[in-house]
């Protein structure tokens, strides 16, 4: 049977001055997005979570298989126990499982083994991927499984950014707890990260170190 097709018919052309005016404009507003550690307890709307993983539900991924499945968390008891879980393994990366070059790189960021916002914030999203789907009752293999759940994770950060809420990305290791925790099936599910939703405490900082971002000749090349 032949794919079926349809007309691309919600492409937008703009002019190239508007081009860039919205090339500049996203680049400021996404410079704004900053990972913080200090998280207002103020609750945000389930909606607006729902309307952000629709958004990351969008990416491009192998064969449209969208091998990914999102768990957003707002319950304070699974938080709790999620804060728990994590900060064990914290206690043991910082006491040294880390190793002296990836601590001396953390440093400047301040980071520690105490992970308060995990109850604090409103919203966690643990996101899974998925080394198959199941169509029809039968299992189907995904692909690029690793890159396409990397690109929905940008998406969604860039949704809850643009939705004006606060993130930060967390990623324990191991993170397998989370699949027990969130009831997830260990067999075909692995997880992925761990991001953290919601508006910053009033006292919310940002490392000076995190500012510091390279210079475009830096990060690219044009041939």
């Amino acid at each position: 049977m032949s794919p079926v097709h349809h007309p691309l018919s919600d492409f937008i052309e703009y002019s190239e001055a508007e081009m860039l005016n919205r090339a500049q404009h996203n680049y400021q507003q996404i410079r704004r997005r900053h990972s913080i550690r200090k998280f207002s307890n103020r609750s945000v709307p389930k909606a607006i979570i729902e309307q952000c993983i629709l958004a990351a539900g969008t990416a491009p991924n192998g064969a449209n298989h969208q091998p990914w499945h999102f768990v957003a968390i707002n319950s304070p008891q699974v938080k709790a126990q999620i804060r728990h879980e994590a900060e064990a393994l914290e206690q043991a990366f910082y006491a040294g499982r880390a190793g002296e070059e990836w601590l001396d790189a953390l440093k400047p960021l301040g980071t520690n083994a105490d992970k308060p916002y995990l109850e604090h914030a409103p919203w966690l999203i643990a996101i899974f991927s998925k080394k198959r789907n199941e169509e029809e009752g039968e299992q189907k293999t995904n692909y690029y499984v690793h890159e396409s759940v990397g690109i929905a994770t940008g998406f969604l950060i860039q949704a809850l950014h643009h939705a004006g809420l606060a993130t930060l990305t967390h990623t324990p290791k191991p993170m397998s707890f989370l699949s027990k925790v969130c009831g997830r099936d260990k067999s075909n599910e692995r997880p992925y990260m761990l991001i953290i939703a919601g508006y910053p405490s009033d006292d919310a900082t940002v490392p000076e170190h995190a500012l510091q971002k390279k210079s475009l000749d830096e990060i690219a090349s044009f041939l």
